[in-house]
């Protein structure tokens, strides 16, 4: 140190290395604290941090980078501010010299409690719906005999930048890491599904029937069952080309919505294929690298107004006529119609037939019923497309999915006959409040346990051990409390007995018993307690 300096000022983050003489604030950086020093030892590796200050000199504090222990600390945005030292007053142990700056006035900023927008909190209530609801997944794919896979919710981006003009790829929550790799939050489940198919190779053996829950992001606008986080049910059947794959997809979701109480008055299924488009597309010798885009057009169908749809299908290349007889093949809710425009030697209407033949098999064919329009969004779909929809039309799509041969290509693998269906966690729930069918899921708990002295709280604890290892569930009073708060509690958790461990019954080896809801009491030996 010179003769002539009188303070040291330290980066704020690494104010434990000095101790502070006086506190002041710079205005203008949102009262961030700088704190100034008296002379202290200080750890050479930090000495690159201090600066210098000449009485009666302005300066500006450097920006820091320190490295330590695998840590890099920065400078706060006050590394950019000037103080200015006036010498004419002494402070802070006999230095000379003071920074113009108000008064210090802490800050206590308080944080917003709701969650970010269009993702929710799950309180105890909510978390209760939500595994019920998962529960119901999980079941009806064990019928169906898929077995559970999951993957990462954070992914490589360009696993989901397939084509340009999808809503999906404008819709990412994605972002460079630490590394300078292009990341994403999983808007959904396919890609990944897909990869990991990839990755096992030859090691898992064909068909492969799977399902997944998990939670997907998407920027979106939030309507009614539409959030920017949402949790996914997918099941997926990989490596089977006919099309009694999708009749049991189908067949597993009708499954689940009788489960719930769902009826097909309530629901219906909007089902086509992608091929329909493809042999108009055909027949007016459009190139088949137009499809894609062509699809995502037509799936907007319902949201933006048709000439909107019209102006972007001829700004694609499409001819007006093209674009007037794809648009009357779009309208057609027929099967035996669209046979009539394009004939019954196609795959299209081939694979059509089969798959409303099957329904009747199965015993859903109330359930689904043919709508030409039907193409869905995402661009790796081949064949046959199917959306769930409620019939009052106050939802959006409940739930879709269809064939896609060609998606593993796309990575680098070996395209493999696949097909599959995602349904969303958000838009089911809107719609079982609808219906009134939302079940009662109070919380239940087996047995409340209470000691009736606070000597007995030890003993209280044993009775639950010993219920926990028989596999009851026990809510332990953990304080002295009064029986009427502690009937309240059993009432609020549902409990089915109460359990209450006093003086002269635990002598005895016993404890008393209170069937709740039939107000049975009585007394039983501890040996006996089941």
């Amino acid at each position: 140190m010179t003769a002539n300096t009188s303070f040291l000022v330290l980066h704020p983050r690494l104010n434990l290395y000095l101790k502070p003489s006086t506190s002041v604030l710079l205005p203008s950086l949102l009262n961030l604290p700088i704190k100034h020093f008296s002379q202290t030892p200080i750890p050479s590796h930090l000495s690159s941090s201090l600066v210098a200050i000449n009485r009666n000199h302005g300066f500006r504090i450097p920006r820091f980078s320190i490295s330590q222990n695998h840590r890099n600390l920065h400078s706060s945005p006050c590394s950019a501010q000037s103080i200015s030292l006036n010498s004419s007053e002494n402070v802070g142990g006999g230095r000379s010299g003071t920074l113009s700056s108000p008064p210090v006035v802490e800050v206590s900023d308080k944080i917003d409690v709701n969650p970010p927008k269009g993702t929710r909190d799950f309180p105890p209530e909510e978390m209760r719906l939500r595994s019920w609801l998962f529960h119901n997944f999980r079941e009806v794919s064990r019928l169906f005999g898929f077995e559970e896979v999951d993957y990462p919710v954070l992914e490589s981006e360009a696993l989901f930048i397939r084509k340009a003009g999808e809503e999906i790829r404008d819709q990412l929550y994605s972002f460079e890491d630490r590394g300078n790799r292009r990341v994403a939050l999983r808007p959904e489940l396919t890609p990944s599904l897909a990869r990991l198919v990839i990755q096992k190779g030859k090691s898992v053996s064909l068909p492969l029937k799977w399902f997944a829950i998990g939670q997907c992001w998407r920027y979106e606008r939030m309507t009614r069952g539409r959030r920017r986080e949402h949790y996914q049910w997918n099941m997926d059947i990989i490596g089977v080309p006919e099309v009694t794959a999708e009749a049991e997809l189908i067949s597993s979701i009708v499954t689940f919505f009788k489960r719930l109480g769902i009826t097909a008055s309530d629901v219906g299924f909007k089902v086509s294929s992608r091929k329909v488009l493809q042999e108009v597309l055909r027949c007016y010798s459009i190139p088949e690298n137009l499809f894609g885009k062509v699809c995502i057009i037509i799936d907007k169908m319902e949201k933006i107004p048709m000439d909107e749809i019209k102006r972007e299908l001829k700004s694609s290349g499409i001819t007006e006529e093209a674009i007037e007889d794809l648009l009357q093949v779009l309208a057609v809710k027929s099967l035996d119609r669209l046979e009539e425009i394009l004939g019954a030697a196609g795959d299209a209407v081939a694979e059509l037939k089969q798959l409303f033949s099957l329904a009747e098999k199965f015993g859903y064919s109330e359930w689904i019923q043919f709508d030409a329009s039907v193409v869905r969004g995402l661009a790796y779909y081949t064949g046959i497309v199917f959306e769930g929809f409620d019939r009052e039309g106050k939802l959006r799509a409940i739930c879709g999915g269809g064939r896609y041969d060609r998606l593993l290509s796309t990575f680098g693998g070996d395209d493999i006959p696949a097909c599959g269906f995602g349904f969303g966690d958000a838009v089911i729930v809107e719609l079982l409040k609808d219906k009134g069918l939302l079940p009662d899921l109070s919380p239940q708990v087996e047995n409340i346990v209470c000691s009736l002295d606070q000597e007995l709280q030890g003993a209280a604890a044993t009775v639950a051990t010993i219920l926990r290892q028989k596999g009851q569930s026990v809510d332990l009073v953990l304080e002295n409390k009064p029986l009427k708060w502690v009937f309240k509690r059993a009432a609020r958790i549902n409990a089915g007995r109460l359990i209450l461990v006093g003086n002269s019954e635990w002598q005895r080896g016993m404890v008393g018993v209170k069937i709740l809801s039939t107000n049975e009491q009585y007394e039983i030996k501890l040996d006996e307690l089941e």
